[in-house]
């Protein structure tokens, strides 16, 4: 048996998406910008997907612009919004967000613009106060967060970060990163400016993604050519990926929360079970994202469980899957202030609405058998 448990890295595509994308490569495969009728149908297809998408996102007017994926989408977000701008600017992000994030920021301020690091608790939530103080004393003009972190779950309080920006600094853009919270959370476009989300995490493709722009944001596009998306990201669009998007987004069940939540907290209990010591890193599970739950091991190093447990056909991770071979530990776990002997011990399990019951009841007997043998080989 196997039981794919890391889901946050990647989702597999459905059949529905499959099949959307093989008939766009095989039918519908015309250059959207060409002028004949063919062509046309392929650019009233991406009318669709933006228009499915937006509805999804209560958005306002604005304009959705295809990606290849998050990490440009995030990158366009914080990029092209600080250059738009002109002059020298300031932007917050917090400690914990996603590498497309923090590299952006840490680049622009490389430029010369001004950046602020948010902290966050042993949880995962944001300093509110340190927030508050900045958006009175010294107002950013760009707050980027995620909506859900990808590592531990926690879920941002997105309308509480829109009510303290829009009262203290009405001028500051907000963009929150979605890659983890799109269609996973609800999602209303009307509390910020900018919203990212990609294909691959919601069984869609890889190599797509969007950027929700609110009407009258500025951006400088990153991408330069024949004017595509606006202007704002040259390139013929991936029509094939954009099917397949539109196909992932039209099938996600639902009911994917609720079955997600009820199948982490059964994964929860199954392990504590087994584990009586282990710690949860992040938010109380009940709090958090229904589809992500990070867990700590003591005594036994979070990359040893991973291969022991590949072993057995059993598939989690030890955190960001884009960062995961660069670092020994966390950087969203030393962030929150989690002992270095317990993020060392930590794993990520990440869930999608196929995972079965008995998938999440196979990875906590293997994960316990494992433990019981791997703890007795503990350092000293």
């Amino acid at each position: 048996m196997t039981a794919y448990l890391d889901n946050s890295a990647t989702t597999r595509p459905s059949e529905a998406v499959i099949a959307a994308m093989e008939h766009c490569m095989r039918e519908g495969f015309y250059n959207p910008s060409s002028l004949y009728a063919p062509a046309m149908e392929a650019e009233k297809q991406l009318k669709r997907a933006r228009a499915v998408i937006e509805e999804i996102l209560h958005a306002p007017a604005g304009q959705l612009l295809f990606t290849s994926g998050g990490t440009e989408a995030n990158n366009l977000a914080l990029m092209g919004s600080v250059e738009a701008m002109y002059g020298m600017r300031h932007l917050a992000v917090s400690r914990v967000e996603h590498p497309s994030v923090l590299e952006a920021a840490r680049a622009l301020e490389r430029l010369g613009h001004r950046l602020s690091l948010i902290r966050v608790d042993g949880t995962g939530e944001p300093d509110w106060a340190q927030l508050e103080d900045l958006l009175e004393r010294d107002p950013p003009d760009l707050i980027s967060m995620m909506q859900v972190n990808n590592e531990t779950g926690a879920v941002l309080d997105v309308r509480k970060l829109s009510k303290l920006a829009r009262r203290l600094s009405p001028n500051t853009l907000l963009h929150l990163d979605g890659v983890q919270g799109f269609l996973r959370l609800p999602t209303d476009a009307r509390l910020f400016d900018l919203y990212t989300l990609s294909a691959h995490k919601i069984h869609g493709p890889k190599g797509v993604g969007a950027l929700w722009v609110r009407k009258g944001v500025r951006l400088a596009p990153r991408q330069l050519g024949g004017d595509q998306e606006d202007g704002l990201r040259s390139g013929t669009e991936n029509t094939p990926g954009i099917a397949g998007l539109l196909a992932a987004v039209e099938r996600y069940p639902a009911s994917a929360a609720k079955t997600m939540m009820e199948l982490k907290m059964r994964l929860l209990k199954g392990m504590r079970e087994r584990i009586p010591d282990l710690k949860v890193n992040g938010p109380d599970p009940g709090a958090g994202a229904p589809h992500i739950l990070n867990l700590s091991f003591p005594g036994v190093r979070g990359e040893v469980l991973l291969h022991a447990l590949e072993a057995k056909g059993v598939y989690v991770s030890t955190g960001a899957a884009c960062s995961s071979k660069k670092r020994k530990v966390s950087g969203v776990l030393s962030a929150m202030g989690i002992p270095l002997d317990v993020a060392e011990g930590a794993l990520r399990f990440s869930l999608c609405p196929d995972t079965r019951e008995s998938q999440i009841d196979y990875a906590c007997r293997c994960t316990g058998e494992l433990y019981d043998t791997l703890k007795r080989f503990r350092r000293k």
